[in-house]
Formats: C-alpha cells, structure tokens, sequence
C-alpha cells in the first residue's frame, strides 16, 4: 500500500473506531463485538506503525502513550473549577431556595442530575481535539494529568461536528461497580471504594496503569459558550459533540420534582452500574446561574442534595483523647472495623465530654454508627442490653493525655482545653495543619514525616521547613538522597501561595477556609490584614 492509500485507510478507520466509541459510550449502543472492534484497532496501529508520519493526536491508538511521567506539571484552570456545598434534606434544599430567591425573585427551573462518585476532571480541547486535561486540585490549580485522561475509551479524542476554537468540558472520572469488583479479584490489593482506585488511577505517573483500570467518564458541564442559554441545553450539546451524558438526568420545575427525582435514584441506586452518593441540583437557566456568583469555594446556584446517612452496628473498643492544635480535647471511639458509605470504619468522634454523658458510652458497647458521604462517622445511639455488667461509666480526663497539664473547661464552651501553650501534641497539630491539603499543600511531608523533624529538631516554627536542606533529611531512618531531594524541592516550590491558603494554615481559632477567603479578599495582604489587627487591638 501507497503513501496515498494508506492515508485514506487510515482515515476511515479512525471514522469507523469513533463511530463505536461513541455508540458504545454515548448512545449505550453495541453494532459489533469487541473482538471486532479490536481488529479494527488493530489494523490502525500496523498501518500507522508502517507510516509514522501519519500519526496525529487525535488517533485511537494514542490513547496509551509508552514512557512513565517523572512527574505531574502544574495546571492554572481557566475558570475555577468549584466544589458544591451539601444538603441532606428536603427541609435544607427548602431553606437554599429561600436564599436564592431573595436574588432572582423568582422560582427557578432546575436540572437534577446524579452525581457520581468519582474524581472531577476538567478537559481542554483546541480545534476539536484534545489537549490537555487536569485534576481539580485546590479548584484554582490541578495536576496534568492528559496521558492518563486518553486512555479513558470514553473521553473523545476529537469531538464531533463544528465547535469552537477552544473548548473546556468537566466531568467525572468513575470505575463501574463491575470493573471494581474484578479489580478486587484479581489484585493482592483490596480496594474499600471505586473512587479512591479512580483517583489513585489517574495520578499513576504510568499511563499503563490506568489504562489497566478500565476507568469511564460521565461529563456534567462545558464551561465554554457553546451558544446555549441553559444548562439541560449543555448537556445536550455535549452528547451531540462525542461524550456521554447522564442518561437518568431530567428537569425539574419546582422543588417537589427535585424531591421525587431524588426518592426516584434512591430506589434505583442500588441497581446502577457505578457508586453515586446524591443528586447535583443546578438552576437550569445559565444566566441566573452566573447572576448568582459564589460563596466561599461553592457556587449559589447548585448544591448536592446528598442520599439519607447509610448506618451500621459495631463495638466500641476503646475511647481516646486527641488534643488539637488549639488544645481541644476531643475523644474518639475506636471501633471494631466496619464497612459502611463505601469505606471501612474503625474510629469514630464522640465530639466533647457532654457528648459521652448524652449518650453514657463506654469501652466495650455496641453501638450503631451513621456516615454519609465523606461526612465523619457518628455514633447515634448506644444499644444498652448488649452491655457487659461489668462495663464502666467513662471518666473525662482532668489532665492532657500528651503533656499532662491540667485542663480546663471555658465559659459558654463544651470542650474542654489542655492549659499548655507549650504541649507538643499541640505543636504537632499545628504544623499538621500547616501543610495540609487545604493549607501549603506540600506533598509527602505527612504527619509521620513532621514527627521525626520535631523529634530532630529541625522544626520549631513554621519557617523551619522552608530552611530544610537536603543534607539535614539523609540521617532521618528511612531518608534516602532522592526522598530527602524530592521533598526540599517540594518545600521550595510551596514558598509562594494564595492569600487565602496562607490565612487558613496559620490555624488561627475559628478561621476556617471560608473565613480565610473572606478575609484575603477584604484586605488583600498580608501587611493590610497586619494593621488590621493592631488596629483591632488598639480599639480594645
């Protein structure tokens, strides 16, 4: 075969293989069988392996690339890719009605869609093919991630018909509850939850991986103007242009719809194919949507309307106390290990001392547990004849469980306080707190790796870790020249952060990340929120 004539095979073979790709993945549609379809493939890959010159990005066969990543390269988001703020009742959905009312003067329309239970993604497209793709991260930067993201069958490579320029979809990377359970068979690992396998698949550095994993994708949203004036319109657009769409989705013209869709995917949850944890309600009309901006991390005009708590019967083994960063005691309850909402469970809070006398929980009882979604388990109810005669009413300590200092209760508050400034068990917690994921965000220094910096004495105060050098790591047990390299370089490379992230990890009393935003974005310094608080002082 000719230059010439290989060209055109090769192009119709491409035609023919997107043409599957999106009855199979789109319309749910199957004309021929796999093997078939995999002979197609393959006579794409033996002709486009006789003439390399013809290779393009938007090929079939590019969707597993050959080298692992040395790493993932930073990826500023066009728009910031937010996250959705909870509601676990009709009462609750009620109240966020109310409040965006109050700015449209009107009932709206909704959209209701089910939310999967995956990792959101966002991907860019340049002259209908795909480009780049990337990780939400902090929602203002993620990782790129585009090799893994192609060997998803169902993320198109080209898009289909006219589009514009540059297009940006979201969605959400998935594993089916089948391809899960087979993973589960056939690996020595055991995995709790398709989502965490999802995203753990896709931050492989070994494009290999994830395409071992079989992932799906089910887009929500294209936050490009396409030309249409409402969300439902969007969605429509995308299936029309290569990507599946939830097919269980549907509009809802007063809050009584949204609560029948929502008691309708609760009975079908079961018999889905994929793990969702809710229902995403939007304000259907995309001007209203906009009109109503956002508030902290979440836009006004969407929430997730979240399925009822999933609960599960276990035993109390022991009750321990944490101290905090603020020096708060808070006790937990360790648990004989349960699976409920998707993970396996083995501790849970009991919050403050009052907590433990409501509920008279002790060492030993069983108890039944609530979790729902990434929520915190809770222990609701004690199940008191199953109690030993011998158990023992808990007794609250009087002194800090880390440094043994006297504690003390504050007035008008339930916690209780370890009355040490200097308590290295708060002094961890800080720096915890510090380099966490919604603080610096520096990757590979957990709580473990903080422990024996203290225990060195190479951490004192905050701006310690940015003093860190490479040779100060290596006589750490378990530090070769490579790890101690790679986390002085991912120190250095967190030197430079937002406003808001900066606020936040300080750990200051009652100044969570919507306080931080706040605050970053009325004083937009570091020096100005400086004078602020002298100035604060001052008036005192």
């Amino acid at each position: 075969m000719n230059l010439n004539g290989a060209k055109q095979r090769i192009a119709k073979l491409r035609d023919e293989i997107e043409h599957h790709r999106y009855l199979y993945h789109v319309l749910d549609k199957q004309d021929i069988s796999e093997a078939a379809l995999d002979s197609l493939k393959h006579e794409l890959a033996q002709l486009e392996q006789e003439f390399p010159d013809l290779i393009t990005a938007d090929s079939p066969t590019q969707r597993v690339g050959g080298k692992p990543l040395p790493g993932f390269k930073k990826v500023v988001h066009s728009k910031l890719m937010l996250s959705l703020n909870d509601v676990f009742s009709l009462e609750e959905l009620q109240d966020w009605e109310q409040r965006i009312t109050k700015v449209t003067k009107t009932l709206p329309t909704y959209y209701a869609e089910i939310k999967m239970d995956g990792l959101a993604v966002t991907l860019r497209y340049e002259h209908g093919v795909f480009r780049q793709g990337a990780t939400r991260g902090d929602g203002k930067v993620g990782e790129d991630v585009t090799e893994n993201l192609k060997t998803i069958e169902s993320i198109p490579l080209k898009l289909r018909g006219k589009v514009p320029d540059v297009v940006e979809v979201r969605g959400e990377v998935y594993m089916t509850k089948r391809q899960f359970e087979q993973l589960n068979k056939t690996s020595d690992i055991q995995y709790a939850n398709p989502r965490n396998v999802s995203a753990g698949s896709i931050r492989q550095l070994d494009p290999k991986i994830a395409a071992s994993r079989k992932l799906s994708f089910m887009a929500y949203d294209c936050v490009t103007n396409v030309g249409v004036a409402l969300h439902s319109q969007v969605h429509q657009w995308l299936v029309d242009h290569g990507f599946p769409s939830n097919k269980h989705n549907q509009l809802a013209r007063s809050l009584s719809e949204v609560e029948s869709y929502h008691q309708k995917i609760v009975q079908l949850r079961k018999d889905l194919p994929y793990w969702t944890d809710g229902i995403v309600v939007n304000i259907d009309d995309l001007a209203v949507y906009k009109k109503l901006g956002v508030v902290g991390k979440a836009p006004r005009g969407a929430v997730a309307y979240k399925f009822p708590a999933e609960q599960a019967t276990t035993i109390v083994e022991d009750i321990q106390v944490q101290v905090g960063r603020t020096g708060a005691l808070t006790p937990v309850a360790h648990l004989k290990p349960v699976h409920v909402a998707g993970t396996t469970v083995s501790r849970a809070t009991l919050h403050n001392c009052d907590e433990i006398k409501r509920l008279d929980i002790r060492v030993g009882d069983t108890v039944i547990i609530e979790k729902a979604g990434d929520i915190i388990p809770d222990v609701i109810q004690v199940l008191p004849k199953l109690r030993s005669p011998q158990s023992k009413s808990y007794v609250f300590p009087r002194k800090c469980p880390a440094c043994h200092s006297p504690v003390e209760r504050r007035e008008r508050e339930v916690a209780y306080y370890c009355t040490n400034p200097q308590c290295f068990a708060q002094e961890r917690e800080r720096f915890y707190h510090f380099v966490s994921k919604t603080g610096f965000d520096i990757r590979g220094l957990g709580p473990k790796i903080i422990d024996q910096l203290i225990d060195a004495g190479l951490l004192h105060e905050y701006a310690d870790l940015f003093e860190l050098k490479v040779g100060d790591l290596e006589p750490l047990e378990r530090f070769a020249e490579k790890k101690a390299g790679n986390i002085v370089i991912e120190i250095q490379t967190r030197k430079t952060i937002a406003l808001s992230r900066f606020i936040y990890s300080l750990g200051i009393r009652h100044v969570g990340e919507e306080t931080a935003i706040t605050l970053a974005n009325q004083f937009g310094t570091v020096a100005k929120l400086r004078q602020a608080v002298v100035e604060t002082r001052d008036l005192a």
